[in-house]
Formats: structure tokens, sequence, C-alpha cells
């Protein structure tokens, strides 16, 4: 499955007015690069990437939609994957693009 272009036209422009955000494809999807590090990805299985660093990974698995990310059947600590239905409305992904670049942020600066 190709990653959602739909989706990842909607994360670009949520993110048009950061000037340190680059694209690269990756893992079969295309990820938005903060300054170097992966915030967030449209997924080549559907749905959203989403880098939220490991001290908030747990409390937003109890309290989302969100599932672990896998890779070759590893779970991928302090990312989360959300599929395209909980990201239905511009609010939605904001509120998931707002976490992924919080958390790339962080991890470049940490």
């Amino acid at each position: 499955m190709a990653y959602d272009v739909a989706l990842a036209a909607r994360v670009r422009a949520m993110l048009a007015d950061n000037p340190t955000v680059r694209e690269q494809t990756m893992f079969g999807g295309l990820a938005f690069l903060l300054a170097g590090r992966m915030a967030v990805a449209a997924s080549g299985q559907g749905g959203l990437l989403v880098r939220v660093g490991a001290e908030h990974a747990e409390r937003l698995l109890a309290t989302t939609a969100a599932q672990p990310m896998e890779m070759k059947g590893r779970t991928m600590r302090g990312w989360l994957h959300i599929d395209g239905e909980h990201l239905q409305s511009n609010r939605q992904l904001a509120e998931w693009v707002a976490i992924g670049t919080a958390a790339s942020l962080a991890a470049s600066t940490g």
C-alpha cells in the first residue's frame, strides 16, 4: 500500500510556515522532518506515524485511538501510529502534527 497522498498534502499545508521542514521518502511513506528529525510521516501502511517521545507514549496510548508503531514486528519506542479514520478533521490531524513537531524539536535540543 502506498502512503495517503491527500493526508501528506494536509500535513504539508500545516507545516508550510516552518522553514526547517524537509520531506523525505522513508519506510514506504513520506516523512516530514524538522531540523533534521522526523516529526510525522504519512505511513506506507496508511495513517500517520507520529514521534511522541517515550515519556508521553503510554499516556497517549491510554487516552487516544493511537496504537504502538511497529516495524518488522518490533515496537518502536516513542512512536505511535494513528489510523486515517482518526485523522478526518483538520483539528484531529493538527493535534497529532503538533505533538510530533514538539517531540521532534525536543529531540533535536535534548
